[in-house]
């Protein structure tokens, strides 16, 4: 069967989008490892399914290169957005998405001839508790602790925000060999769902720069909800500020992040790249 997709990205982080309300792919876990492969298949990070919900406008089921389904994809929930605005299935500006991280609310951000660009996502609140990530490490929270990773002492801060992630601050992050490191990072005995690493180097109060190794993955040209789990871990850290908009410069791109007690806020572009149609 010929299977209709859209390519799309958000800073670099390029996923298969399906349109599940007029298609019926199949086994969601084998067809995303199938066209995933960027030599033998469409070439992205994995697949998104836009799924009809009884809760939201949509439901958003994301499954990585490696066939593992994830809870949520920052980049992934906005092109999802766009992906409902450009093709008429939703009206006005804002946009509701369900999630394995609950739903989501989006708010697009049009040009002069009214077409989406870029969308803000409210993003829910970032979690602390080590039990809820989950990390299994002592005390309640998981802040600046130390962990060794392949033999060396690394700092971590640990943080979920709908999916788990371990935030690593660095000096100097242009250098790491992450197909190496990262790896040692998701698959640590004290991360028993795996987990995203993310490496950053702060710049300033209001400006940091991140790469990051996605469990499933392996290094992405961005992460939306690494890019919150960043700044939420740099709050934590008193690098920066709440209540505040933080630059995340990502390998693809630029997202802003504004962190509270309550809720982070995400706002970054989301790009189609082509439509197709492939046999599966």
């Amino acid at each position: 069967m010929n299977l209709n997709f859209t390519k799309m990205h958000g800073c670099g982080n390029d996923y298969i989008y399906v349109n599940c309300f007029k298609e019926s792919p199949g086994d969601f876990s084998k067809i995303s490892i199938k066209l995933s492969h960027r030599r033998f298949g469409v070439g992205g990070d994995g697949v998104i399914y836009i799924c009809p919900s009884d809760k939201a406008d949509a439901k958003m089921r994301m499954f990585n290169a490696d066939g593992s389904e994830g809870k949520m994809c920052g980049n992934g929930i906005r092109c999802v957005g766009k992906y409902l605005f450009d093709n008429n299935m939703v009206t006005g500006d804002n946009v509701t998405v369900e999630t394995l991280s609950g739903i989501k609310t989006l708010k697009a951000y049009r040009n002069a001839e009214g077409a989406v660009t870029s969308l803000r996502v409210d993003m829910g609140k970032a979690e602390f508790i080590c039990k809820n990530i989950p990390v299994l490490t002592q005390g309640e929270e998981a802040i600046n602790v130390p962990l060794t990773v392949d033999g060396k002492e690394y700092r971590i801060t640990c943080v979920s925000m709908g999916n788990p992630h371990c935030v690593v601050f660095e000096n100097d992050i242009s250098s790491l060999n992450l197909e190496k490191t990262g790896p040692h990072f998701e698959h640590h005995e004290i991360f028993p769902e795996g987990v995203n690493t993310e490496f950053v180097k702060i710049n300033s109060e209001t400006d940091v720069s991140m790469r990051v190794w996605e469990r499933g993955s392996g290094e992405t040209w961005a992460c939306g909800t690494g890019a919150c789990a960043c700044v939420a871990a740099a709050v934590k850290n008193g690098f920066c500020k709440k209540n505040t908009d933080i630059t995340v410069h990502l390998i693809g791109g630029d997202l802003i992040i504004n962190y509270s007690d309550e809720r982070v806020l995400m706002t970054g572009p989301a790009v189609t790249v082509f439509n197709g149609s492939v046999e599966i």
